[in-house]
Order: structure tokens, then sequence, then C-alpha cells
């Protein structure tokens, strides 16, 4: 453990001097309101730490390590990994190689890293402590064996999906997908109303939109004073259920059953409220759902997706991959759009990779070209 600055920094002498680096972290997501990194494990064949941030918080010293484009750092499943680590410490990362995208890449149906490893080497990691609170202190040593246990294999993993791939000719489309990975960032805050970011409202009516923007904002504060995740205060299904029934008394809100008896008890009146200002706004304050108004699309497109998926789908077969893991449905729609009738067009299209243009480019312009 590492747990004081002179630790810390003697943990980025050391790791300084590697070629490949494992990471992973623990957070306490499902514990708290504001989500902090809890633990961050680097690990190489030699070595392996696990650094403290709650007792260390100042972890700057370790951003020139994750910077260096002469460092792997391997990671499974980086991108809530890559958006904490530069939320909470500003470190961002180069030279980044993700065993899960790796293994989706190769075509493994399951690539959890449990899966991973014992399909690859017949290793059964414990996941015991999975859901576990990581900002408890002091944390039990076996929580913390448990903590370093997960980059132990990660090196390992790496440089066996990194050969598969090389011999499959597949190495440079993961590392673009990795440097695209790198790059991703969390969401900045902003006044935005918070239905936008609820799934299923977009489906609501401008009256349905005002209850459920009220009961968000309710359970956003109750988060905050308690210092409890939201799913912890009311569940989303629960919140929908509410808007559907806008219940106006306690009566009412107990027999539509979205809150247990304990909730009601404790914010029943909240609740209600919270549901009466929804709806006694006029309707000149009521909430509009922003949409895009789709760009107009030529009577042929829909052909030209068909086409493309067909094309992509025995594409598919044949490397033994998921059909969306070459082109999704985003992808294919943008290019039966566009139509580009030569490779420089083709890679001008913002949703396309380069390794996609350069490995099947002239493919997808014969698709077209045979496409009426």
């Amino acid at each position: 453990m590492v747990a004081d600055p002179a630790g810390l920094a003697q943990t980025a002498a050391q790791f300084s001097g590697r070629s490949v680096i494992a990471v992973d972290l623990e957070a306490d997501s499902m514990y708290h309101f504001r989500e902090k990194v809890c633990l961050l494990q680097m690990a190489t064949a030699e070595e392996s730490v696990v650094i403290d941030p709650l007792a260390v918080p100042d972890l700057s010293v370790l951003a020139p390590l994750f910077a260096r484009p002469d460092i792997c750092k391997v990671f499974h499943g980086a991108d809530y990994d890559v958006r904490s680590l530069y939320r909470d410490f500003g470190i961002a990362i180069d030279n980044l190689f993700d065993t899960q995208i790796a293994a989706t890449f190769l075509g493994f149906t399951e690539t959890g890293l449990d899966g991973m490893l014992r399909q690859c080497f017949g290793i059964q990691l414990d996941k015991k402590f999975q859901k576990k609170d990581w900002s408890r202190r002091p944390l039990p040593e076996e929580m913390v064996s448990y903590a370093a246990r997960d980059v132990l294999y990660l090196e390992m993993l790496a440089e066996r999906l990194r050969t598969e791939l090389e011999a499959k000719g597949r190495l440079d489309w993961v590392m673009e997908e990795c440097d695209l990975l790198r790059q991703v960032r969390p969401p900045e805050p902003d006044d935005s109303p918070l239905f936008l970011r609820f799934k299923g409202a977009g489906r609501l009516d401008r009256r349905s939109l005002a209850v459920l923007e009220a009961l968000l904002q309710l359970r956003t504060a109750i988060a905050a004073r308690k210092d409890r995740p939201l799913f912890k205060v009311f569940g989303n299904g629960d919140l929908l259920t509410l808007v559907r029934e806008r219940p106006a008394t306690p009566e009412a809100l107990a027999a539509c059953k979205a809150l247990s008896a304990k909730q009601i008890a404790i914010h029943g009146e909240s609740v209600l409220a919270a549901i009466d200002r929804a709806l006694s706004l006029p309707p000149n304050r009521l909430p509009l759902y922003p949409r895009q108004r789709p760009r107009p699309a030529a009577a042929e497109v829909p052909d030209r997706i068909a086409a493309l998926r067909a094309w992509r789908d025995r594409q598919a077969r044949k490397l033994g991959l998921d059909p969306a893991v070459l082109f999704n449905k985003a992808q294919l729609a943008a290019i039966a759009r566009e139509y580009p009738r030569r490779l420089e067009e083709l890679r001008q299209i913002p949703e396309i990779r380069r390794w996609q243009a350069n490995s099947f480019g002239r493919n997808i312009l014969a698709v077209l070209r045979k496409t009426p």
C-alpha cells in the first residue's frame, strides 16, 4: 500500500523505467453522491502497488508517467477509468491498450476480465468484493489483496491478445480505438435540465416532462444532502411510475406502489409537492424536449443501408466478429447518407475510423456502386 507522498514519489520513480504498466482503480459510485477514486492499482511483471488517494489526494507526481507515449498503460474496460482519473486528478493518458477492446476485435463473446482470464489462462478471479464500499477506512487486508489481483495478469493478457491481433492484422484497428478512448473526458457540469440525461424522457409529453424534472431535482437534492447515489434515493423506474400516475394525495401515492412505505414516510410530502408544482405550471413554462430535425435523406438511402448491412454481416461472419464491431448502425447510415465515390470522401466522414476506410474502403465503394 502507498499511503504517503514519499511512497508515491518512489512509486513514480520505480515505474518510470518500465515499458508496460497495468492499471486499474476502485471507486465508490454505489455508496456516495459524488463518486471518487478510492484506490489506484498499478503493476508490472516484477512489482505491484495499491495507491490510496484518500490518504494521498495529490497524485500529480503520476501525471507525467501516464502521459509518456513510450510507456504502454494496460487497462481492461478503460472508459470509466480514463474519465475518473482525469476528473479527480487531472491525469491524462497516452499509449493506452484496452484488453477488453482487444478481446472484442478478436471475437471473444465473453469480454469481462474474469471471463477472459478463465478462457485464456484458466485463472479464476474472486469477485466477492466487486460491489463493496471502497471508501471505507481502514480497508480490510483481503479487500486490498482483491484489488491488487485485478492488475496482476493484465500485462500477460495484453501480450497474448496483442500477438493474436498482429497475426490477424487487426492490431492497428485496436490501437486506433484505444487512442480515441484515451481522449474521453467526464461531462462538464452545466445547468441544463436533468431530464436530458434520463433515458425515456424523449417519449414524454411536455407536462410529463415537467413532472419528471421536478422529481429529478428533488432526488438530486436528497441525494446530495444524504451523500447517497441517486439510485438509492428513487429508482428510475419508480420515477416513471410517478410521472405516469401523478398522485395528488398520500393515499394515491401509496396506491401507485412506486415508493416503499419507508420512502413515503420520509419523502412523501416532498414528492407530492414536487408533482403539484409541476402540474401547476402554466403551459408557456412547460419544458420542451429538444429534437434535432433529421437531415432530408435521398430516397435511395434505405437501399444503400440495406446493401451495406448485408455486406457488413457477411464480412463479420468471415472474420468471426460481431457485425457492430466492424461498422455500427450510425456509421452505416452516415456512409449511405454521404454516398462517397472515392476513398478520400469516405475518410472525410466524421463517424468513420481510419482503420475502417483503409481495410474496407474499396469494398464499401464497390457496394455503393452496385446499389441503384
